[in-house]
């Protein structure tokens, strides 16, 4: 996305801090605040999230929905820092208040956006997802919103139109869409044009990003950027629910904090932009029809990932493979039907040579790429290259 101007300190901001650094004796305990009603972001003289919705101006539900984002916590207890977030929406849709906050979250270097709805008389997080790069969230300008009724999307001042998957325009009420028919585990692609503007002097016609579909489950965020096309075209016919699941490419690799794992927030696998696929070769089992294999790739907050696709030639399924980091030699474990099969891929040159463990069967063997069952215990295969060697194993246990 283009680049966002942010607006210094308030006035009152900024008295707030002469008063804490001035005052004699000890320093009065800061009164809590509520959450700002819009962000405070500009590109040149257009203010990026105003405030949005019939309740912007309601002042006790801009502090039912503080008290409730200041109660909330992450999956790893960080807190929000109220400061820096701000309610993007807050008003009534299909008769029931919402809000919207884009909430920034110092400890773990992320924005999240908090789904809330009212409970009685006060607030609750009904829905949360992640965003991994801190602040991203506000750059971005097409956001997902997650109701009972299915998916709808806040866009920014900057969209001037938002083209759905059906290739019509959506509508929408304070920068708040209808409701857009969104499959549960497919991905579809929406199209966003931006107007001009002082970091788009052109504006954008075609600002693709891809929606991983309703059943992609918080706090793993549902909108991928694909401003190629690419990544409509390698997910066409793919479960998304079986990518994101926990063995699947998108969900494969835990997120540490420290010195442990932790499960429940989103996996460092998880895409956020350039999906590609491109395939390695052809592979026959059993003397039936050969299937197709597929490398599929794409960014993460952690780097690059990539897994493997089997396509049957068959009505068959279609297998998936965990994700790999990227390594000069890759490894994928591909549990097609009736056995497993290891997946070696590796950019072949006069200068690399492949080694793998004695008695090993190569059921595919060419250069930069070997198929082969997957070892009963773990094994290691190495291949040489410009002067250094690399390892890497396979087998169970899973590495």
């Amino acid at each position: 996305m283009a680049p966002v101007r942010w607006r210094g300190l308030t006035a009152t901001g900024l008295s707030a801090l002469l008063v804490a650094a001035t005052a004699c004796g000890p320093v009065a305990e800061r009164e809590p605040r509520d959450l700002r009603v819009g962000y405070d972001s500009m590109d040149g003289s257009l203010t990026v999230w105003p405030p949005r919705g019939s309740l912007a101006e309601d002042a006790a539900a801009t502090a039912a929905v503080t008290e409730a984002v200041r109660d909330w916590r992450s999956p790893v207890d960080d807190r929000v820092h109220l400061p820096s977030s701000g309610i993007l929406f807050s008003g009534e849709v299909d008769g029931v208040p919402l809000a919207l906050v884009a909430a920034s979250v110092p400890g773990e270097s992320a924005s999240w956006l908090l789904q809330l709805t009212r409970d009685g008389d006060r607030y609750v997080v009904s829905h949360s997802t992640e965003y991994t790069d801190p602040g991203y969230l506000v750059y971005s300008d097409v956001l997902p919103v997650q109701t009972s009724a299915g998916r709808r999307y806040l866009t920014s001042e900057r969209v001037r139109r938002l083209v759905g998957p059906d290739g019509r325009t959506v509508s929408g009420t304070d920068g708040l869409t209808e409701q857009v028919d969104v499959p549960q585990c497919r991905a579809v692609t929406l199209t966003a044009t931006l107007r001009s503007t002082e970091s788009l002097p052109r504006g954008r016609a075609a600002d693709r990003l891809l929606d991983l579909g309703t059943g992609t489950a918080g706090p793993r965020y549902p909108l991928v950027r694909d401003e190629s096309g690419s990544g409509r075209r390698a997910l066409t016919d793919l479960d998304t629910c079986a990518l994101a699941g926990e063995d699947g490419p998108f969900g494969s690799i835990s997120r540490r904090v420290g010195d442990r794992d932790v499960p429940q927030s989103v996996p460092a696998s998880w895409p956020k932009a350039k999906v590609a696929v491109r395939t390695l070769g052809e592979l026959a089992l059993g003397g039936g029809e050969p299937a197709e294999l597929e490398q599929l790739t794409w960014e993460t907050a952690d780097g690059t990932m990539s897994a493997v696709v089997y396509r049957p030639a068959d009505a068959g399924p279609v297998v998936l493979s965990p994700a790999d980091r990227t390594n000069p030699l890759q490894v994928y474990e591909l549990p097609v039907p009736g056995q497993s099969l290891v997946v070696l891929s590796w950019r072949s040159t006069k200068d690399t040579t492949l080694s793998v463990p004695p008695n090993t069967t190569r059921l595919v063997d060419r250069p930069g790429l070997v198929v082969a069952p997957l070892p009963e215990r773990s094994e290691t295969f190495s291949l040489a290259a410009d002067e250094k060697t690399h390892y890497r194993s396979a087998g169970s246990p899973r590495r």
